[in-house]
């Protein structure tokens, strides 16, 4: 049986931290996403999430400085998580998206150039 690990993701930049390590970038950057229903009553709601996403520098990912708060982002690579303790002792396990692949979204249409 094959095993699958992807995620795609399209949304709005909320923060971006750039670190360089070895000569090579590394983006950490939150991204919001938003669902929109309607619910019992018949009224909208707007249903925001958060991700916090790793891009590091490569073939599929150039030049993460183009991408600042407010970017719109469409973003493709797979899930991690990462276990540890707390200063209380209690263990926690954090969600984060490990990027493979990003694109700078113009509009409703992704820009002609890969990141």
């Amino acid at each position: 049986m094959e095993q699958l690990n992807r995620i795609e993701l399209r949304g709005t930049v909320g923060s971006v931290r750039l670190q360089t390590f070895n000569d090579t970038q590394v983006a950490r950057l939150s991204i919001a996403t938003n669902v929109a229903y309607r619910d019992r009553e018949g009224s909208a709601v707007i249903e925001t999430t958060w991700h916090n996403v790793n891009a590091w520098e490569g073939k599929e990912i150039r030049d993460l400085s183009k991408i600042e708060k407010g970017t719109k982002l469409y973003v493709e690579g797979r899930i991690r998580n990462t276990r540890s303790v707390g200063p209380d002792g209690i263990d926690r396990t954090y969600y984060e998206i490990q990027a493979n692949r990003l694109v700078i979204i113009d509009g409703n249409e992704p820009l002609q150039y890969e990141m």
